[in-house]
């Protein structure tokens, strides 16, 4: 997996998770949709550690700096 993620992308990933997970826990967003959210964080989080976002492939974009 070729890095395709820049930091700025990385900080929005990871601060959208902590917020989904605060409304989720804080049982602001409840049910179906709480969970979605959480899932979404997870999946936010993730790619944020592995610099790779598996759905910038098919458009090609690419937010890291060139080198």
């Amino acid at each position: 997996m070729k890095k395709n993620m820049g930091a700025a992308d990385k900080i929005i990933r990871v601060m959208m998770a902590i917020i989904f997970s605060v409304l989720y826990f804080t049982q602001t967003v409840t049910g179906t949709l709480g969970m979605i959210l959480l899932v979404v964080g997870g999946f936010f989080l993730l790619t944020s550690i592995i610099s790779f976002c598996p759905m910038y492939v098919p458009f090609g974009i690419n937010t890291c700096k060139k080198k």
